[in-house]
């Protein structure tokens, strides 16, 4: 059974507080979501805002393969004509092939919100459903507050879902706009609503943490299309998640969903959150990183013997990938593992005096505070110490790190440093916005004259996370991710000092770049 996917990040998801997306992260959004193939793409709601008006003209040049793009607006006021209705009007003329509208299907909200009657709201859906259904759209139906309605008066919320198929609606949809339903309910309700009509959606908020459930419980229930978001991003506590619906779906009931492009899934979710300027939740199920990241010992040699003992799916069969976490918890298969991933031409067993040595300086070096679970750059260096293979691409000789208050109030820094390179020194200087800063133009301009290639890297995040509560003695630990525009390496560094912690984790990135340069 085909199940339709109704993507609606970029409306009802970019009412989550702290999301916004500019015009070119829409189109962006947009492109990423067709090459999911969902069925619909909920461009954004129509207005009297000029500007939304010619974002829905530029939409009219985007050529989809898959999506259907929809434009969202509510149905006209009391005592007003559909025609005479500005954003309906507009909504009719824009040139995208389908219309969702919002009505009230709670008899509670059109007497005290709406401060109307049943019989109007029902001329208000009717109306504006048949109007703009006249400029050739296809329009769909979203029925708000339905599952309160249908709770207070099951007759009305009918009524209003039968109004809205009336009037030309190629779907209605029923929202959980509160989201306060269980899942249970919503099966219940979704079962009375199909066996009278088909062509019924879901569209369910998450304020009680089940949103997904809700929206797999009303597609057992008869339900054909589900409303939600990328990441679950939304108003309040989010959207039902797509990234968990579409493979519980696909791959774990049957079915079809959006087909083959689901191994898109992964990479979309993450070009979704980085338009959104969203902090991806590493810990999403099926699509986050550590989905299917291993730690524990046991877990580790059970899944390289038989995946399917600590893997429900395959990673592969929603774009993501396996990894295995070392750590001293993880034991010596999971060190093997990282060993034969940088040197596949070399083969270790568990008895090898280099794994012996490796293992025992992780744990070494994790008693002391380190961390290697997403510092892989630093562990590839860990390892090639441990194998006496690590080459020292410069010794530093001094640096001397200065901070000072400016005219302006704000603190700056300058940082002197002399390194040697195959008995070559190399002094110089650099400032910035903070000691560290400084330290890290101070040393790419040191090594630039031994290593042109040190031009490409840069520095994305730097994180400082205190180890113990010994106030400003705390032992701190400091993670750096790096690029080189091409990749992307994570590194640590421990110590008391965090200009020492600094100093390793940055030592260890411009090293492994270079190490990664020659390899």
């Amino acid at each position: 059974m085909k199940i339709e996917i109704f993507d609606t990040t970029l409306r009802d998801g970019e009412q989550g507080a702290g999301v916004e997306f500019s015009s070119d992260d829409k189109l962006r959004v947009i492109h990423a979501l067709d090459g999911l193939g969902v069925s619909y793409i909920e461009a954004g709601m129509m207005t009297d805002d000029p500007a939304k008006h010619a974002f829905f003209h530029t939409l009219s040049k985007v050529k989809l393969k898959n999506a259907k793009l929809a434009v969202f607006g509510q149905t006209c006021r009391t005592g007003e004509k559909a025609s005479e209705n500005p954003a309906l009007r507009a909504i009719a003329e824009c040139d995208v092939p389908a219309a969702v509208l919002y009505g009230k299907a709670w008899e509670y909200q059109v007497t005290d919100v709406l401060k109307t009657t049943g019989g109007e709201n029902l001329r208000m859906i009717y109306d504006s459903i048949s109007f703009v259904k006249s400029s050739g759209k296809e329009v769909i139906f979203d029925a708000e507050h339905f599952f309160d309605g249908y709770a207070d008066n099951p007759v009305y919320a009918m009524c209003v879902v039968d109004t809205a198929f009336r009037a030309g609606a190629s779907r209605v949809v029923l929202c959980d706009t509160n989201g306060g339903m269980l899942p249970d309910v919503i099966g219940m309700v979704c079962a009375a609503v199909t066996k009278k009509h088909k062509n019924i959606g879901i569209h369910c908020h998450n304020d009680l943490g089940m949103a997904v459930s809700c929206s797999v419980s009303a597609v057992l229930s008869g339900v054909s299309q589900v409303q939600g978001t990328i990441s679950g991003i939304g108003e309040r506590c989010g959207n039902a998640n797509l990234d968990t619906i579409i493979p519980v779906l696909q791959l774990k009931l049957g079915f079809d969903c959006i087909g083959e492009n689901i191994k898109n899934l992964s990479r979309t979710a993450r070009t979704v959150n980085e338009a959104a300027n969203l902090a991806f939740n590493e810990n999403e199920p099926f699509v986050g990183g550590y989905a299917f990241t291993h730690k524990a010992g046991a877990h580790i040699d059970g899944v390289s013997k038989a995946p399917r003992a600590f893997e429900h799916i395959t990673p592969e069969s929603v774009g993501n990938r396996r990894n295995i976490v070392v750590s001293g918890l993880s034991g010596r298969a999971a060190v093997i593992d990282k060993m034969r991933a940088y040197m596949p031409d070399r083969a270790f067993r568990k008895d090898d005096e280099g794994v012996i040595r490796t293992a025992a300086m992780i744990r070494e070096r994790e008693s002391a505070g380190y961390a290697y679970e997403d510092a892989g750059a630093s562990l590839a260096l860990l390892i090639d110490e441990a194998l006496e293979r690590r080459k020292r691409y410069f010794n530093l000789i001094s640096l001397k790190v200065m901070v000072d208050s400016q005219n302006d109030g704000d603190m700056g820094a300058s940082a002197v440093i002399k390194i040697s390179v195959g008995g070559r020194e190399e002094l110089t200087a650099g400032e910035g916005n903070g000691p560290v800063n400084a330290i890290d133009e101070a040393l790419r301009r040191a090594l630039l004259r031994f290593y042109p290639e040190i031009a490409d890297m840069r520095l994305t995040d730097y994180r400082v996370r205190v180890l113990d509560s010994n106030a400003t003695a705390s032992s701190v630990r400091v993670s750096i991710e790096s690029t080189d525009g091409v990749s992307v390496w994570r590194t640590i560094g421990v110590s008391s000092d965090v200009i020492n912690a600094s100093w390793q984790a940055m030592c260890d990135a411009v090293e492994y770049m270079l190490r990664m340069r020659e390899a």
